[in-house]
């Protein structure tokens, strides 16, 4: 059996701001009711985090929970903990119409980090990240160029990227190129 690599391997590059391949992470798909005392209960006991408002992602001690939509999460846990996590999600929600599913082989998940970092985001999603527009702790599903992904920024100031793992060399490239030294636009600045 073959060792489990991320994507891109721990691949980076640095511009105009650091881009780099995440390396691997635990991710669930959850789907059910957010209102559900037993969907929150069990979300709070595997990550430590609260079920977050429309588009948020809340952090805990264990893990991140993101709003996906209005019936599913993307929980954010160790790469080695998520069979466990998965197990003991379906265990909780059995009888509770539910979905929890592993894919953290399937996504790829990459970090953007810099004080250019709003403007490289900017340019390949049309989100409006003029300061105090998109804060810690906001998390959008959106396109990035011709690829679908989501993103959040964290209280450090750095945005994280999901996409599908088909795509991740893709999305660094894209990344890359919108980091270029040389593409400075100087919108936010």
């Amino acid at each position: 059996m073959s060792n489990a690599v991320s994507v891109l391997n721990g691949a980076s590059f640095s511009g105009l701001v650091k881009v780099a391949d995440s390396g691997l992470g635990g991710m669930i798909t959850l789907r059910g009711d957010h209102a559900s005392a037993t969907l929150q209960a069990v979300v709070k006991s595997v990550t430590g985090a609260e079920v977050p408002a429309i588009r948020k992602i809340t952090f805990g001690a264990a893990g991140a929970v993101a709003w996906m939509t209005p019936d599913e999460l993307l929980l954010l846990v160790d790469y080695a903990e998520v069979d466990a996590v998965v197990a003991k999600l379906s265990e909780a929600l059995a009888g509770e119409h539910h979905l929890a599913v592993n894919v953290s082989d399937a996504r790829a998940c990459f970090s953007v980090e810099g004080e250019a970092a709003s403007e490289v985001i900017a340019k390949v999603a049309p989100v409006d990240l003029a300061p105090g527009k998109f804060v810690a702790g906001d998390f959008r599903r959106t396109r990035f160029s011709q690829i679908a992904a989501a993103f959040w920024l964290d209280e450090a100031g750095v945005y994280h990227v999901v996409c599908f793992r088909s795509v991740g060399e893709y999305m660094f490239n894209l990344l890359k190129t919108a980091a270029h030294p040389q593409s400075k636009v100087g919108v936010y600045a």
